[in-house]
């Protein structure tokens, strides 16, 4: 039985017995002190070859968790003051957030005093710096507060968005603020990006990412996180995968770096929700996995060093931790590794050390935003464990505290700051260059921000400087800003050598390109001609774009594209975003090229996906067209049921409950989206070990058609996806064991709940299974429940009577 515990004190001593297998666990948790500043420095283990320092402590600043630097080098802190003053969480409501000012005003690293810019808030949460003030996430109402008199305090505070939290739960609310290379400011949790334009701002849809916290490369790339899964990132830009609406994409957003999920903290973890549970902590009280990852960060400065460019951080605040991940591509693929083996980037025996957001600054160092708190967990999602294991050990006490730390090179010395207040807009343009991120990343804005059409002669000179990528890449997106539409820069460099300057000179072209039909059609015809020697990522771009350009010139280009990667989940969503009203001239088209007779996975899943969509469009006389098809003699069998699964299933138009990239907002359990959606990704997952038509695969895995795993209990269902599945297994009074089938199915809790929900309702809907479909929420309270399982079920331990704890 997951998650009964019995709790008895004696001596000291907190016994927790788990009964499940037996486990018997004793420990003597001490108090969590209260350390100054320089005590809990010294209980920092660092990589080698760095030094951590302190940059500002209570009381000058009380529970921050966000932070950002303006262009004059102040630092402005996001203060949560509210957040669970006691073991109830009691006053949450009160207005006792704020935002302050941070001035360091010798320079030597160390901040000096502060301003309080804005106060009376209910727990702010993000910052953005932007036009001469800040965007400021409160608890619901998203504001634009500026300082018009120069004492740092805000007197202007204007509603951008009455509705921004939603709901309003610190750890289920967007957050993030992240103005990124394109322009837009993007967030977690959140399917919503905005923009000012004058002085109005612009609210837009776009895709779902991630939990707490979100950051970009040096590509513009997005990245973000969930409290199991430490690090996601769109391998393709914003926006693009919900051009059909007559398509689900699958892939392409969201997409998981890593599937690693171990950590190595250096202290005891007790105070985590399901510590009781078996696999949760180790022998030594230990955070096995992640709890809480949030914050990732890719470092983007130039004071580590070379070999600390493009890294990306993860926060893991509940195990007093951060992790360091090495990225590497291969094609349009992104995938992390850690960086030290069995060891973190920093750790600390602190248990108030509270990591919960990661930055960098005017002098390139990475700074650590440390909430310093006993309590983390919000109080609605507290367990009774974790309440007697609060109180136990005085967390709840020593509240309204919080440090930042700043992370440098050990030789490192600080150099003088010149604020880029101070300087022309010319001036600017030459900081498009500097091999720190956050200088490329604040010109760029002052430049946009200031609107001055004078520098985009310099601006155009900076694309001419080929071994200037990031600088010309800047100056592009400045120009895109500052609403420059002449297309003859962006054309020219279509034949660029960097894949980078090209894919995005196809993307500003897109802009340029709108209204323009004789532009359109020269595009179309220069990116055929350079599709050949085009990189794999340009080619992706092509396909994301092709919607934006002569599409009768285009077509050709998405069938040879879709010819040489049909195997590629991502483009083939790719593909499709680019094909609505499209998809028949495609399908007929195919059907006569080379080779498409021929069987092969991806095949059958972009003819199904094709089909989807003409049905969802409903247009009669090209349903009847594929009815044809599937009743020629000719069609091959495999070609037929790819026809026949795609009439099954409509995509409707995007509606209200929808989300940016097509994907829903909320299902209904017989949603024939969520069906779609759920084929779609099993055919993309599942299929490999258990066939098409989940017949199974002899060596792999056994059968899903009339198998009591799949239409029996729905929970052990859920709990056999996300913790995997070991041993042998009997379906349908046949045993299957090694070698007939794999010894171990893996787990997938790195993916989303809505896919998960959906895969496992599309197999117990189909091949006359009939049961009921499944839920998203339903995944995500078993998952949340169960989440601290590390080891594969065994079918003797899933038959049981499996209680979920509460």
């Amino acid at each position: 039985m997951i998650g009964r515990y019995i709790q008895a004190k004696a001596s000291g001593y907190l016994c927790i017995i788990v009964l499940m297998g037996g486990f018997l666990a004793c420990s003597h948790p001490p108090q969590a002190p209260l350390l100054h500043p320089e005590q809990e420095r010294q209980t920092f283990q660092l990589a080698p070859g760095l030094r951590i320092e302190l940059v500002a402590a209570e009381p000058m600043i009380e529970d921050p968790v966000a932070m950002a630097f303006d262009e004059a080098g102040r630092l402005w802190v996001v203060e949560m003051r509210g957040f669970m003053p006691d073991i109830d969480g009691t006053g949450e409501e009160e207005k006792v957030g704020r935002v302050s000012i941070l001035l360091d005003q010798n320079q030597d690293g160390r901040m000096d005093s502060s301003v309080v810019f804005l106060d009376s808030l209910v727990l702010p949460r993000a910052i953005a710096i932007v036009d001469g003030g800040a965007l400021i996430a409160e608890n619901i109402p998203l504001w634009f507060a500026k300082d018009t008199n120069g004492d740092l305090r805000a007197d202007i505070k204007t509603l951008v968005d009455p509705e921004y939290g939603g709901r309003g739960i610190p750890e289920h609310s967007p957050n993030g603020l992240l103005l990124a290379m394109d322009n837009w400011i993007y967030n977690a949790k959140s399917t919503h990006r905005y923009r000012r334009q004058g002085q109005e701002w612009i609210k837009e849809e776009t895709e779902f990412r991630g939990q707490w916290g979100i950051s970009q490369d040096n590509q513009g790339r997005l990245f973000y996180n969930y409290n199991w899964s430490q690090l996601h990132v769109d391998l393709v830009p914003p926006n693009y995968l919900s051009q059909n609406p007559f398509h689900l994409s699958t892939s392409g957003i969201d997409h998981a770096a890593s599937s690693a999920r171990t950590i190595y903290p250096i202290r005891p973890n007790t105070a985590v929700n399901r510590g009781y549970v078996p696999g949760t902590l180790d022998g030594r009280g230990r955070l096995i996995e992640y709890a809480s990852a949030a914050a990732p960060f890719v470092y983007r400065g130039d004071a580590l060093g070379e070999e600390y460019i493009g890294n990306a951080f993860v926060c893991e605040p509940t195990g007093n931790l951060i992790r360091r991940n090495l990225l590497s591509e291969v094609g349009w693929l992104i995938s992390a590794k850690q960086a030290r083996t069995r060891k973190e980037f920093l750790a600390s025996t602190d248990e108030r050390f509270r990591p919960i957001l990661m930055n960098s600054g005017p002098d390139g160092g990475l700074y650590i935003v440390d909430m310093y708190k006993g309590i983390i967990q919000h109080g609605p999602y507290m367990s009774t464990y974790l309440r007697e294991e609060s109180l136990e050990r005085g967390l709840d006490q020593h509240i309204n505290k919080g440090r930042i730390w700043r992370i440098i090179p050990e030789d490192w010395k600080q150099s003088p700051f010149e604020p880029l207040a101070e300087l022309s807009p010319k001036d600017w343009v030459s900081f498009l260059s500097h091999p720190n991120g956050w200088h490329r990343d604040q010109v760029q804005r002052l430049l946009v921000e200031a609107g001055d059409p004078s520098v985009i002669p310099a601006l155009l000179e900076v694309l001419d400087s080929e071994s200037d990528q990031l600088g010309r890449l800047h100056a592009m997106w400045t120009l895109d800003g500052l609403n420059y539409r002449q297309p003859e820069p962006y054309l020219s460099l279509l034949a660029d050598s960097d894949p980078l300057i090209q894919r995005t000179a196809i993307r500003l072209l897109e802009t340029c390109a709108k209204g323009n039909s004789s532009l359109q059609s020269e595009i179309a015809m220069q990116l055929k001609q350079i599709l050949g020697l085009a990189s794999e990522k340009t080619r992706l771009q092509m396909a994301l774009a092709a919607n934006s350009f002569d599409r009768s010139k285009m077509l050709p280009v998405l069938v040879e594209l879709i010819t040489d990667y049909s195997a590629s989940p991502v483009m083939r969503d790719a593909v499709m975003s680019s094909l609505e009203g499209q998809e028949m001239d495609m399908l007929e088209t195919l059907l006569a090229t080379s080779h498409w007779d021929l069987q092969s996975a991806g095949k059958a899943i972009f003819f199904e996906m094709l089909t989807v969509s003409v049905q969802g469009r409903g247009n009669s006389e090209e349903i009847a067209q594929i009815e044809e098809i599937i009743n020629n003699e000719d069609t091959p069998d495999w070609m037929d049921r790819a026809l026949l699964a795609g009439l099954e299933r409509t995509i409707p138009q995007k509606d209200e409950n929808q989300t940016g990239n097509g994907n829903p907002a909320s299902r209904n359990d017989t949603d024939s989206r969520e069906l779609s959606l759920g084929r779609q990704q099993y055919l993309t997952v599942c299929s490999g070990c258990h066939g098409t038509d989940g017949e199974g695969i002899r060596r792999f895995a056994p059968p899903l058609v009339n198998s009591e795993w799949v239409s029996g209990d729905e929970k052990r269902l859920i709990l056999l996806a996300l913790h995997g599945m070991q041993g042998p297994v009997s379906v349908n009074g046949i045993v299957y064991d090694v070698p007939e089938i794999l010894p171990v199915m893996p787990s997938f809790a790195v993916m989303d709940n809505g896919d998960l929900a959906a895969i496992l309702s599309y197999i117990r809907t189909s091949w006359g299974n009939g049961a009921s479909a499944i839920s998203s929420s339903t995944v995500i309270k078993i998952r949340y429940r169960t989440q601290g399982k590390i080891t594969p079920w065994t079918a003797e331990e899933l038959l049981q009577d499996i209680t979920i704890p509460e």
